[in-house]
């Protein structure tokens, strides 16, 4: 996979998809510091390895979950060597079974396409329907690497500015789990 260099604070170039060019644009209002890197589509875990080795950090995995009724959203943060099992996630979050939700909720609640999931795709979900889960390991650890809302760059940021500054400002207070 072709991989850009490392840039810091710096979007891609160009005219952006408008939910990747909101993504950079509210990262910048809320000045945080941010390095990117542009790449060919990296929809899946396998594909951001190599994204993952240049950053210096794990990519995080995303995934966009509901209950049976599509009445609850669920996005968990994961490392990526993790499995995810959810029977487990569903018993520590005192939930019926979970499972993947459907695309057009993914795009409704976070204007996200399928492998874009993203933290900063919560910037959207103005109702407050997503429930922010975030695996502890990926809590802990220093610095959060993800899709600004589309998978053709990723970015690493301190977990710290996550915390801090991200999630106060889109009102979402994460449940940390153990995977």
């Amino acid at each position: 996979m072709e991989i850009s260099p490392i840039y810091h604070n710096s979007r891609p170039e160009g005219k952006l998809p408008a939910q990747e060019a909101a993504a950079f644009d509210f990262l910048d209002s809320l000045g945080i510091d941010y390095e990117r890197v542009t790449h060919e589509l990296a929809d899946t875990m396998e594909k951001c390895d190599d994204v993952s080795a240049v950053l210096g950090v794990d990519v995080c995995k995303n995934l966009f979950l509901c209950n049976r009724q599509k009445t609850n959203f669920y996005l968990l943060c994961m490392p990526p060597h993790k499995a995810f099992h959810t029977k487990d996630l569903s018993h520590q979050i005192g939930s019926a079974r979970l499972s993947f939700a459907p695309e057009e909720q993914l795009w409704d609640l976070l204007h996200c396409t399928p492998g874009s999931a993203t933290i900063l795709g919560l910037m959207n979900d103005d109702e407050n329907r997503v429930q922010l889960l975030i695996d502890k390991e990926t809590y802990e650890a220093e610095y959060f690497s993800c899709h600004p809302c589309l998978c053709t760059s990723t970015i690493k940021l301190k977990t710290s500015d996550v915390k801090n500054m991200l999630l106060p400002k889109v009102r979402h207070e994460p449940i940390v789990v153990e995977l």
